[in-house]
C-alpha cells in the first residue's frame, strides 16, 4: 500500500527542472487509482493539502526522483501536461509516459503507461508486462474536522502526515 501512495505522489506532484506542475487548490482531494492490466483492485485515498504541504510533497518526491531519474520531463500541452521519465529505484528501471489533464483547482486525471526492467514482479501483473494506471482526482472542499494539511488517508482508514514524516526524516532536499 505504501508503494501506491508513493507512486501516486510521484505522478501528481513530481516536478521537473524546466516546468513544475501547478500547486493544487488547498483543501481535501480524493484520488482514485485504477490499475488496468493487473489483478490489483482500485485504490482510493484522500489528501488534505495547502500550498506548503503540496510543495513539501513535491520536494520529498523530487529529491529521490532527481537523484534516481535519468529523465524527468514535464511539458505543458493544450489541455494539461505530458510527463516522461526514466527512473531507477533499487535496481528496477521504470520508463513512464503520463498525460495529465484537467484543473488543479477542481478535478484532474492522470493516464500513465509504464514498463519495468529488473526487480521482482509487481503484485497482480504478468512478468515483464507493461502497466497502465489512471488516477482520477477531485477536490471535495475544505479538509474535514480533525484533518490537517499533509494528511493522507487511505480507504482502509490508515492515516499518515507527510509533514510529520518529513520532520522525522530530517530537512527536506534543497532544489
Amino acid at each position: 500500500m505504501r508503494h501506491l501512495v508513493l507512486f501516486a505522489g510521484l505522478l501528481i506532484a513530481a516536478p521537473a527542472s524546466a516546468v513544475d506542475l501547478p500547486t493544487r487548490k488547498a483543501g481535501l482531494w480524493e484520488l482514485t487509482m485504477n490499475f488496468h492490466n493487473t489483478r490489483l483492485p482500485h485504490q482510493t485515498m484522500r489528501q488534505c493539502t495547502d500550498a506548503d504541504s503540496d510543495r513539501l510533497m513535491n520536494l520529498n518526491f523530487a529529491g529521490s526522483n532527481e537523484q534516481a531519474c535519468s529523465k524527468k520531463d514535464i511539458v505543458p500541452n493544450g489541455t494539461g501536461y505530458v510527463v516522461d521519465s526514466i527512473c531507477n529505484f533499487g535496481g528496477v528501471t521504470t520508463t513512464s509516459h503520463a498525460v495529465v489533464t484537467g484543473s488543479f483547482d477542481s478535478a484532474y486525471s492522470v493516464d500513465v503507461n509504464s514498463t519495468r526492467e529488473g526487480g521482482p514482479t509487481m503484485p497482480g501483473a504478468a512478468v515483464g508486462a507493461a502497466s497502465h494506471m489512471t488516477i482520477a482526482a477531485k477536490w471535495l472542499g475544505p479538509c474535514a474536522a480533525g484533518e490537517k494539511p499533509g494528511d493522507v488517508i487511505m480507504s482502509n482508514g490508515m492515516k499518515m502526515n507527510v509533514i510529520e514524516l518529513q520532520k522525522a526524516r530530517g530537512p527536506a532536499p534543497k532544489r
